[in-house]
């Protein structure tokens, strides 16, 4: 029995097999409009390092001067 996944894009039912060409996709279609999402940036991979730390670094201007 394969297992079915949804197509990412569109939600079609696709069997997991070597003879889905497009796995995860339903079809080239719905691949393309995909990779087309992520070149125009409407995807993104979360950067940890663009996160503000709950501590921000202590800035010049309250630090006191001897």
């Amino acid at each position: 029995m394969a297992i079915t996944v949804a197509c990412p894009h569109c939600g079609k039912p696709v069997e997991w097999t070597d003879t889905s060409t497009w796995r995860p996709f339903c079809s080239k279609r719905c691949r393309l409009i995909d990779l087309g999402d992520w070149l125009d940036e409407n995807h993104r991979i979360s950067d940890p390092t663009d996160a503000q730390s709950e501590d921000p670094p202590p800035s010049d201007d309250n630090a006191t001067h001897h």
